[in-house]
């Protein structure tokens, strides 16, 4: 089957891999779409923590079923899925509390122990694979992947109405959390970036105020409009160097940020401010199980509407070109899927 790989920092090619077996547990799934994130961005630039080139691309995918396992039963061929593309080891304290995104040995694609999603076909272990109902598109039925980390932080950020939340960076990680953020009761929600469309996007899915960063002070603005005492929530989902300390100015006392962006690099930051103003900084990993579980329902009710937030679709033999898009901010781009 043709796969999209990362041979080496900054070129893709399709290559022909062997088509995956199915085991008695596995479900094996036709891809229909395939997602390109920032962390597919990483390991096309050679700087991702562990997937490393050669690599295939991708973790974010939907399809439809073609084969199962004699083991499982809640699947069969034709039925419409998503993937939660992680899985704990099952023995460690992280597994044995539901955190397997915390497992310290969890499998996820673009490994060499399972295959990333930029191919044909896909094999995973059927308590990873969820339903999606003919009323969504592919397309819209991989989001619950980007979704559930949106989903996750919002959780970890401890948002409830009557909040006021302020989202750094408004890319495909901030947008979404910003419709969580409506879909919980979040009337008030400032956003933040660097490009204009992303900053239009986020007005039009409900946000309060948008602002271009570069262009005017987010510290400043969002503290006028808040007398001075600044938001009781902060979600910080993109990375540059002076975000935290941009972070801790906009929060009240005893306020909580919620990091969700990697930032792999050291940066300083300047804890008085956090001490003083007694203010908590939690960091937020992927998702666990229940949140990708509410993605997958949030999507489904159409509560959440993530139709908007994919922009461009292109081939697999144009998955390097989408890369490069993605990596230039060339052109209006929120989410680019590929079909295989």
């Amino acid at each position: 089957m043709r796969a999209a790989v990362v041979a080496e920092p900054y070129h893709v090619e399709i290559r022909d891999i062997p088509k995956p077996s199915v085991e008695a547990n596995d479900v094996l799934i036709k891809v229909e779409v395939a997602g390109i994130c920032g962390s597919d961005l990483h390991l096309f630039k050679g700087t991702h923590a562990f997937r490393k080139p050669p690599a295939v691309l991708g973790h974010e995918m939907a399809g439809t079923v073609v084969e199962v396992g004699k083991n499982v039963k809640k699947f069969k061929a034709g039925d419409r899925v998503t993937v939660e593309p992680q899985v704990g080891c099952g023995q460690c304290r992280y597994c044995g509390q539901g955190l397997a995104n915390l497992c310290l040995n969890k499998k996820v694609p673009g490994t060499p122990s399972w295959v990333g999603t930029f191919v044909e076909y896909f094999v995973a272990p059927e308590e990873t694979v969820y339903a999606i109902p003919e009323s969504l598109s592919f397309a819209e039925g991989l989001m619950a992947e980007p979704l559930a980390v949106a989903v996750h932080a919002v959780r970890r950020a401890e948002l409830k109405p009557g909040d006021t939340v302020a989202i750094l960076g408004s890319g495909t990680i901030g947008l979404l959390a910003l419709l969580v953020a409506k879909a919980k009761g979040i009337e008030t929600v400032y956003c933040t970036d660097v490009v204009d469309f992303n900053l239009e996007m986020a007005k039009k899915l409900g946000a309060k105020a948008a602002i271009h960063a570069l262009r005017e002070d987010p510290v400043e603005k969002i503290r006028s409009w808040t007398d001075d005492v600044g938001v009781d929530k902060v979600i910080i989902a993109a990375g540059p160097g002076t975000i935290i300390d941009q972070a801790s100015a906009i929060t009240r006392r005893r306020g909580r940020i919620t990091l969700v962006a990697m930032i792999t690099k050291p940066i300083p930051v300047y804890t008085y401010s956090f001490v003083f103003n007694e203010q908590t900084l939690a960091g937020s990993q992927t998702y666990q199980s229940q949140d990708f579980e509410e993605a997958v329902r949030l999507l489904s009710t159409k509560e959440v509407d993530v139709s908007s937030l994919i922009t461009q679709e292109l081939s697999l033999a144009e998955t390097e070109q989408g890369l490069k898009m993605l990596a230039d901010k060339a052109g209006n781009i929120v989410k680019i899927v590929v079909q295989p």
